[in-house]
């Protein structure tokens, strides 16, 4: 019923923690697609002899992140997508059932989304900040907020309706896939209260000035592509509130 989509390269010392998180699952009925980017590492060698029993995966060189996962999602096999990044882990063994069983419970649902975590690089368990959908809506796109695309899980076929992700953007392509399924595609959406994944601090679109110059870019012209009124202001005014997300201890 889930396909779960993974995009790895050189991932040698994380790859297990995100096949364990996959294989500890209660649902079973899932698969795991592991895109590799021709690792020069032993990931390809650790996917080789992983234990998985619904794993599928391929390596060959890619042009980029979002090819990748298109690529995933084009071998995908079940009614629904989700994405868990090669760094990232699900929060708990229940987290695909409980995916499932919203889809279950309301036919008429294209996707959902939840809650995340970012946790420190070695130390899983160690919550620093939590990222909620809570009280998201879709007129949040043209302030710089989107829900936590690792929480996002879509039926397959709307990728075949609307498009993938488009491959011309380095950082915010899911920003830019998101406006299109979630506010201009219409898709029936709803916010589970459910902690689906831990993300390991530092990240693509949070790696210094120069990845933040380029990701507020990238959301203006996504905005612009779907015809949603912003500007820069607007978008940088996220960043007042940024702080509030974080854990102290």
């Amino acid at each position: 019923m889930i396909s779960v989509i993974t995009v790895c390269f050189n991932s040698e010392k994380i790859i297990l923690d995100c096949l364990s998180s996959s294989s500890n699952q209660l649902f079973r009925n899932f698969e795991h697609i592991v895109i590799d980017g021709k690792s020069s590492d032993s990931t390809v060698s650790l996917l080789d002899n992983a234990s998985l029993i619904n794993l599928r995966w391929m390596s060959e060189p890619d042009s980029g992140l979002y090819d990748a996962m298109n690529k995933g999602i084009r071998m995908a096999t079940c009614d629904v997508v989700g994405i868990l990044n090669s760094d990232d882990v699900f929060y708990d063994e229940q987290v695909l059932a409980k995916v499932a069983q919203a889809f279950e419970e309301e036919p008429e649902l294209d996707a959902v989304i939840g809650d995340i975590v970012f946790v420190k690089e070695d130390d899983l368990n160690q919550v620093v900040r939590k990222y909620s959908a809570k009280n998201w809506k879709p007129s949040k796109f043209a302030w710089g907020y989107m829900p936590p695309h690792p929480s996002f899980f879509v039926r397959r076929e709307w990728f075949e309706k609307l498009g993938y992700y488009k491959t011309d953007y380095k950082i915010a392509a899911d920003y830019e896939l998101l406006i299109r399924f979630l506010l201009k595609g219409g898709l029936r959406w709803k916010y589970l209260p459910l902690t689906t994944t831990k993300m390991r601090m530092g990240g693509l679109s949070t790696r210094g000035i120069q990845s933040l110059l380029t990701l507020n870019r990238e959301i203006y012209r996504a905005c612009k592509e779907n015809d949603v009124y912003t500007n820069y202001a607007m978008i940088y005014s996220k960043y007042l509130f940024k702080p509030f997300e974080f854990i102290f201890k």
